[in-house]
């Protein structure tokens, strides 16, 4: 019969309650030949089964910023003239800041409209150090005025950075599970031996991204709101099983 609660409707059964730890008796050893090395002895069969999970973050590594810069004159020359002088600028103000040659990108546009020429470049620049890109920016921004328009930063992972973030994860999760395994054994009086069988059962990823020239976020956001937009996140869940040696020493229990 099922019980009822108080306006009739039916309770949900009692969850099934589950073993995560069995200390059976010590069997008796099975004899083990001995030769002049002597014998390793039998296992004792006692194990204790748990599982434990961890969660971590890894903000990005990289930002992307993209500058971009034009002229139109009557003279090919002069338009020319007008946007090399601040590209020029540009990646010397980056240089003296710590920026590497190979981390700025410049391309550049001739084009003839109407009765004038027209230069159109771009200057994309990968930073590291997120305190030396607003520097950059900041300088560009305040020299330069609105003869250059500087695009919000592009926060991404490298691929190396969410590796890292696997792996770290990972061990996270199976230096928890060893700590549960340690109390369980404490609880009965037990020291734990070494691990028998550790299984990665789940990972999931979520939040972030790689690196894309393609942006998702809207101009209104803050740098720090970017920022967490592009945090990774990283969950693992494993499963180990651990030798139950006997009993704890009193001494490390004191201690």
């Amino acid at each position: 019969m099922v019980p009822e609660g108080p306006a009739g409707m039916a309770l949900p059964a009692p969850p099934p309650a589950r073993v995560f730890a069995e200390l059976c008796p010590v069997p008796a050893p099975a004899p083990v030949p001995v030769g002049r090395g002597g014998g390793l002895p039998a296992p004792s069969g006692r194990e204790v089964h748990v599982s434990g999970s961890a969660e971590l973050s890894a903000g990005p590594d990289r930002a992307r910023v993209s500058l971009r810069l034009g002229s139109r004159k009557g003279v090919a020359g002069a338009a020319r003239s007008s946007v090399s002088r601040r590209l020029e600028y540009i990646a010397q103000s980056a240089r003296q800041r710590g920026v590497p040659e190979e981390n700025m990108t410049i391309t550049e546009d001739f084009s003839r409209v109407e009765n004038t020429y027209q230069m159109e470049a771009e200057v994309c620049i990968i930073f590291s150090d997120f305190g030396k890109m607003q520097n950059v920016c900041n300088l560009l921004t305040e020299k330069l005025g609105t003869s250059v328009t500087i695009s919000p930063p592009h926060f991404y992972h490298t691929p190396e950075a969410i590796d890292t973030l696997r792996r770290r994860v990972c061990v996270a999760a199976v230096g928890n599970t060893r700590q549960k395994a340690q109390e369980v054994c404490r609880l009965f009086g037990q020291s734990l031996g070494k691990p028998l069988l550790i299984k990665e059962e789940e990972t999931k990823e979520w939040g972030g991204h790689v690196d894309s020239h393609l942006s998702n976020s809207p101009d209104s956001l803050t740098l720090q709101e970017r920022i967490q937009n592009a945090t990774a996140y990283a969950s693992c869940r494993v499963f180990a099983v651990f030798e139950i040696k006997g009993k704890e020493n009193r001494r490390n229990k004191l201690l």
